[in-house]
C-alpha cells in the first residue's frame, strides 16, 4: 500500500524557538510534513530537554537525564547545534534562512537583531522568509522588553481569576489551567498565520514578519468570558465547574464518585429529567428554559445532586448515553488514554529514539500523542521521534556544502 503524500512537503522551517510555544507551531508544521530543522545551543540544547522530572526510561526502566516535556512538541524534527553568539554560527544559520520558507523564533525583542539574525537583516537576504517572532507581550507597547511565561500571561489576562473555585469555598482562590494553555494556543494561532502568509507569498512572491504575543492569545482565549465583561462591564467570576451561561454544565457526584453533564439546550434537560425520573422538572417554571436554569440554579443543582448520588457513573453513563443526552467520566489522564474511543483513533503513537548513550544505556523508545489533524488526502506523517541533541548537525551542515573537514573544525571550535 503506497503511503499518502503530506500537506507541506515543499516547506522548509528554521526553527530558533525554545520551550513550547515555537515548538508547539513547528511540530504542526513538521507532523504535516514540513521539514523543519531545530537550532539548539551546543551541549545544552533546549531548556526542556532538562525540565523534569519526569523523565524518559532506559531499556532497564531507569530514569534518564532526558526529560518527557521535551518529547511533546519536537517529533518530526532534525536538531542541529550551533552557536549563534560566533561569527561562525551566524553564518551558519544565515546560509540556514537562504534556504528557507519559515523562520521560527521567540527571543527577547531585539534580541536577534545583535547577531544580525532580524527579520530585517534576513528579509534583505531571503525577501521570500516567513518571519515569525513569538514573545511574551509583542514587539511594542510598554511591556515589550519584558520576558513572558504561560503562568504569568495567565495570572495578567484573568484566566487564574475566572479558574477554580469561588472565594470562601473549600479550595477556593485562583487556579493556573493545568497545562501551558497560553503557550499551546499561540503555538496553534502561530501556525495558523505562517500558512496564511504562505497563501499569500503564493500571490505576491514576498515574506512577511508575524508578531505572535502570549498576551494577545492569552486576552483572545478569554473568548465568551470576554465578550460578556466588555459587552455588560459585569466582570466574570471563579465558579467551579460550572458554566456562567449554561446549566447544568457541570460535575455531579454519583455513587462511586462523579460525573460530568454538559446539558446545552432545552431537549437535553428534558431527555435528563426522564432519565432520571424527574419528568416534572422539564417543566417546572423555574428551570423551563437555559436562562431561567441559569437563574434558579441554586434550586436546581441540589435537587439534581441528590439525585445523580443514586447510582454510580457508569450506570448513568450507560442510561444517559442512551437518552442522547452529553456526559461522561472525569477521567485521570491514564484513564484517559485506557479509554476505549482514545485506543480506537490510536492517539498514541510509539516511536524508536536514536541512541542516545546515558549513564545507564540507551532510551527504550518515545511515545507521543497523535497528532489532531486528519486531512483525508494529506495526512500528518511519522517521520522522526524526538531527536537527541545535535542528532542532524553532520547532515543539515553537509546540506550547506561543508565537508567532514569544515564540519570538524567547527566542532573544534565549538561553533557546533
Amino acid at each position: 500500500m503506497t503511503e499518502k503524500p503530506t500537506a507541506l512537503p515543499h516547506i522548509k522551517v528554521l526553527d530558533l524557538s525554545r520551550v513550547l510555544a515555537g515548538p508547539w507551531c513547528t511540530q504542526m508544521l513538521a507532523d504535516l510534513g514540513a521539514d523543519v530543522i531545530k537550532v539548539e545551543k551546543p551541549g545544552e540544547g533546549d531548556d526542556t530537554r532538562h525540565w523534569g522530572p519526569p523523565f524518559l526510561q532506559d531499556v532497564q526502566g531507569n530514569a534518564t537525564p532526558h526529560a518527557t516535556y521535551f518529547t511533546a512538541c519536537n517529533r518530526n524534527k532534525r536538531s542541529v547545534t550551533i552557536d549563534m553568539a560566533q561569527p561562525e554560527g551566524q553564518a551558519l544559520i544565515r546560509q540556514m534562512a537562504l534556504q528557507s520558507d519559515v523562520l521560527v523564533e521567540n527571543f527577547k525583542v531585539g534580541g536577534l537583531a545583535k547577531y544580525g539574525l532580524d527579520y530585517e537583516s534576513l528579509k534583505a537576504l531571503n525577501p521570500r522568509l516567513i518571519y515569525c517572532s513569538i514573545t511574551g507581550f509583542g514587539q511594542d507597547g510598554p511591556y515589550a522588553g519584558r520576558a513572558g511565561y504561560d503562568l504569568m500571561i495567565q495570572a495578567i489576562t484573568g484566566m487564574m481569576d475566572i479558574t477554580g473555585r469561588a472565594d470562601g469555598t473549600p479550595g477556593g482562590g485562583p487556579q493556573r489551567v493545568g497545562v501551558a494553555l497560553t503557550d499551546l494556543f499561540t503555538g496553534v494561532y502561530a501556525c495558523s498565520a505562517i500558512l496564511a502568509a504562505i497563501e499569500v507569498r503564493h500571490r505576491t512572491g514576498q515574506g512577511q514578519h508575524i508578531d505572535m504575543a502570549l498576551l494577545d492569545v492569552g486576552m483572545a482565549i478569554l473568548a465568551n468570558q470576554a465578550a460578556g465583561f466588555l459587552n455588560t462591564g459585569k466582570v466574570p467570576q471563579r465558579q467551579g465547574n460550572s458554566h456562567p451561561s449554561l446549566a447544568p454544565y457541570q460535575d455531579f457526584p454519583t455513587m462511586d464518585g462523579a460525573m460530568l453533564l454538559a446539558i446545552g439546550n432545552d431537549g437535553q434537560f428534558a431527555r435528563f429529567c426522564e432519565a432520571s425520573g424527574q419528568p416534572q422538572w422539564a417543566t417546572d417554571p423555574r428551570f423551563a428554559s437555559n436562562t431561567l436554569r441559569v437563574e434558579n440554579r441554586h434550586a436546581l443543582i441540589p435537587a439534581m445532586e441528590a439525585v445523580t448520588r443514586t447510582r454510580t457513573t457508569s450506570q448513568w453513563i450507560a442510561v444517559l448515553e442512551n437518552k442522547a443526552v452529553p456526559c461522561g467520566p472525569i477521567n485521570s489522564v491514564g484513564q484517559a488514554f485506557a479509554d476505549a474511543q482514545v485506543v480506537s483513533r490510536n492517539l498514541v503513537v510509539n516511536q524508536a529514539a536514536a541512541l542516545v548513550d546515558t549513564p545507564h544505556a540507551a532510551i527504550k523508545g518515545i511515545a507521543t500523542v497523535a497528532s489532531p489533524l486528519r486531512l483525508s488526502d494529506t495526512p500528518p506523517a511519522l517521520l522522526r521521534a524526538p531527536p537527541a541533541l545535535g542528532e542532524h548537525t553532520d547532515e543539515v551542515l553537509a546540506g550547506l556544502g561543508l565537508d567532514a573537514a569544515d564540519i570538524g573544525k567547527l566542532r573544534q571550535q565549538r561553533v557546533v
